[in-house]
């Protein structure tokens, strides 16, 4: 019965093996790739505190938005803490303001801060980056607040530092 069993797990071991390698080309082709920029950003959390840097791996998907995957490190084993949405100001605007403003935050005035960094580039491409991200709003869902041992199903929505927060006057 033992070897029966051993034999079993050698097979399982080598056939999951030869998948996943198998798949990863696969992979690296599918929704999965291409996350390739890397951006490092600290937030201002629900709560008031700040949070990160988080690191940003993202990728446009269209014309008008690019999507970040973030990451309190950058380890590759670093669960999923949040994602972040980059949309035209074209569109995101046309939100109302008072939506606007619980959820979005400019780029352009977040990048000027200098706490942004666009990292495992030459220079002239960071910049580049960062003005294409510039003609950006940002919207970041946290999925896995800090302290969980695993993501609840709650769902905050931090802001850039600097980012303010007008007064409710009906809009």
């Amino acid at each position: 019965m033992k070897f029966s069993i051993k034999s079993a797990l050698i097979t399982s071991a080598g056939a999951l093996l030869a998948f996943s390698l198998a798949a990863a080309p696969a992979l690296a082709a599918g929704p999965a790739g291409g996350y390739d920029i890397h951006v490092q950003a600290p937030h201002m959390m629900h709560d008031g505190t700040v949070g990160g840097p988080f690191h940003h791996y993202c990728k446009g998907i269209n014309d008008q938005i690019l999507q970040c995957l973030l990451f309190e490190s950058t380890d590759p084993k670093a669960p999923l803490v949040a994602i972040e949405y980059f949309v035209s100001k074209d569109l995101s605007r046309k939100l109302p303001r008072i939506q606007w403003h619980r959820f979005f935050h400019d780029h352009k005035i977040e990048i000027a801060t200098g706490r942004v960094q666009v990292l495992d580039v030459p220079a002239d491409q960071a910049k580049a980056i960062a003005d294409a991200a510039a003609k950006t709003d940002g919207v970041i869902y946290h999925l896995w607040q800090e302290g969980q041992e695993f993501p609840d199903g709650t769902v905050t929505f931090p802001q850039s530092l600097g980012h303010s927060f007008p007064q409710h006057n009906g809009e």
